[in-house]
């Protein structure tokens, strides 16, 4: 199979929510296209976040990873939190996952980001494998905590 990536833009909502909408019921999330279409094209209309889109040879989106910035106060500096990475799986073990990585590493330096941060789930074996290999660290020295609020 043959890939590229690139940056999404706002026109490219409709193909990508699909991608998201699975991504989220990885998640246990219930399936909901229109939300996650409205969610998408928000975050893209707003500049709130930066997808990249992975398209196959014929130009059918297969993956995407998006990236929201934000800032570590320690190093003073801006980072981006990766939040979603999701390949479709009829393009799993074809190298989706690891170019939509390789693309996020080289926007984020573009950008002047210092380093990116990302979270999984604990069972998520595969996708920690395949962060490991490529070079992300596992934190051991903090840990984190949610709380909702609304």
């Amino acid at each position: 199979m043959s890939l590229h990536i690139r940056p999404a833009a706002l026109a490219d909502a409709a193909a990508i929510a699909p991608l998201f909408d699975a991504y989220r019921q990885f998640y246990e999330q219930p399936a909901d296209l229109p939300m996650a279409q409205h969610f998408v094209a928000q975050r893209l209309e707003r500049s709130e976040s930066v997808i990249l889109l992975a398209l196959d040879e014929c130009d059918v989106a297969v993956g995407f990873c998006q990236l929201y910035p934000s800032f570590c106060s320690v190093e003073a500096a801006p980072i981006y939190v990766l939040y979603d990475l999701y390949v479709s799986p009829s393009a799993r073990g074809q190298g989706a996952g690891r170019y939509l990585l390789l693309a996020a590493e080289d926007h984020a330096r573009r950008q002047g980001r210092v380093r990116m941060d990302l979270t999984t789930a604990h069972t998520n074996h595969l996708a920690q494998s395949l962060y490991e290999s490529m070079g992300w660290e596992l934190d051991t020295v903090f840990r984190a905590y949610t709380r909702r609020v609304g």
